[in-house]
């Protein structure tokens, strides 16, 4: 695979950058080569993050190398290079950077979106993030300022979902909007452009994106039929799903 340049990126967000941890400070200074097999939870966490990327894309949430995704090892945070096709990336093409968004791993250029990650992981516990453009959220990402109420499953998200006021991709303003509308939630639409979502692994990240297309796409399928409009749940009922779905699942 053809090499790019290195670059660093700032953020939006608290400070908290501390540097790498074991798994960057061992890859080295930035850009040296990575040999995936030493670094055991760093290469593990690069080949869930590649499955999933390559699952948005199959799943319909993602065209070209639209929408990235990342996970959090320690403070290193690994992250989809900008412009590479996700079905071309092998375990040598790991990419990394610290919370400073240094880079500290790989000798691919991060994602332009470094800026949404890295705010999310400066402000949250999250340990992975997922970007996505799909189609129905972008859809009314344009239409409202919040994903009107059609279904208690938001509340697996905190609740109402907001929409991020638009700003350029890749800014800092971007990630100040995007925090603004995460607040309390664990995803949010951004206007004009997508979805972002966070979770303790990358599987409920993604599930969280998923869930949240599905629901843009049953609002406009609902709200599409002429003469009619969704009912809505309220604050009450989306307060009481969301207390539900705390348990929901298999208790380890």
């Amino acid at each position: 695979m053809a090499e790019q340049r290195r670059g660093t990126h700032g953020t939006a967000g608290t400070e908290g950058g501390h540097g790498a941890d074991e798994a960057g400070e061992a890859a080295g200074a930035a850009g040296t080569a990575w040999a995936p097999e030493a670094y055991g939870e760093a290469a593990a966490a690069w080949e869930a993050l590649v499955a999933t990327a390559r699952r948005t894309v199959a799943d319909g949430l993602v065209v070209g190398t639209s929408g990235n995704v990342s996970a959090r090892v320690g403070d290193l945070v690994l992250v989809t290079p900008s412009g590479v096709p996700y079905d071309r990336l092998t375990p040598a093409d790991i990419t990394g950077v610290d919370l400073a968004g240094r880079q500290v791993v790989g000798t691919l250029v991060p994602t332009s979106e470094l800026p949404l990650h890295l705010a999310v992981y400066r402000t949250t516990d999250a340990r992975a993030v997922v970007h996505t453009h799909a189609v129905h959220a972008t859809a009314v990402s344009t239409l409202v300022t919040e994903l009107p109420p059609v279904h208690y499953m938001a509340g697996a998200l905190g609740g109402v979902v907001r929409v991020a006021p638009y700003a350029t991709y890749g800014t800092d303003e971007l990630a100040r909007n995007m925090l603004r509308a995460l607040d309390g939630r664990s995803g949010c639409l951004l206007q004009n452009h997508g979805t972002v979502t966070h979770g303790a692994t990358l599987d409920e990240a993604y599930d969280r994106t998923a869930q949240l297309e599905w629901m843009c796409r049953l609002w406009l399928t609902a709200s599409s039929v002429p003469g009619l409009t969704p009912s809505l749940l309220t604050e009450a009922h989306m307060a009481e799903a969301g207390a539900r779905l705390k348990g929901y699942g298999q208790r380890r």
